[in-house]
């Protein structure tokens, strides 16, 4: 059974989400993802795990959604001035999160319980939103951009 979309909820579900995923990098941080379970994530979240089998379907799946959660950029990229820096510094914080072992494994546990591609997409769009944002600064400081729509 696969979930429907996450959306950022508001009200109940965002409490419930927000239980959720936090009971998970906790228990992952405290006994490992290999035993980790649904009842115990429901346990320590304070919901029924019908509650998480409904929302996310599996265990995998919601260790997807957390670890997608997790990718999400909380900067922006940095601004040093040039289009060249700015994506040079991008591209190696990039590099460093994706290639530490907490990355790669949010990776893993982003694609693995992807049964649609929706993760996957996701994550594309936060490296492209962060490219974005360089971009659009170039452009604002009359630099050249290297791509057409811009």
């Amino acid at each position: 059974m696969s979930p429907r979309p996450m959306v950022r909820p508001g009200g109940r579900s965002a409490r419930v989400q927000g239980s959720v995923h936090a009971a998970v990098r906790e228990l992952v941080g405290e006994v490992g993802r290999d035993a980790l379970t649904v009842p115990m994530v429901a346990t320590r979240a304070g919901v029924t795990p019908s509650t998480i089998y409904r929302r996310w379907g599996d265990l995998q799946e919601l260790l997807s959604d957390v670890a997608v959660e997790r990718l999400r950029p909380e900067t922006d990229p940095a601004d040093l001035g040039s289009l060249r820096a700015d994506l040079d510094a991008w591209a190696e914080q990039f590099l460093d999160e994706m290639a530490s072992p907490p990355g790669r494994a949010y990776i893993r546990d982003a694609l693995l319980g992807d049964p649609d591609g929706t993760n996957a997409g996701q994550c594309s769009a936060y490296a492209a939103e962060q490219i974005d944002v360089v971009l659009a600064r170039a452009v604002q400081r009359g630099s050249r951009c290297p791509r057409r729509n811009c």
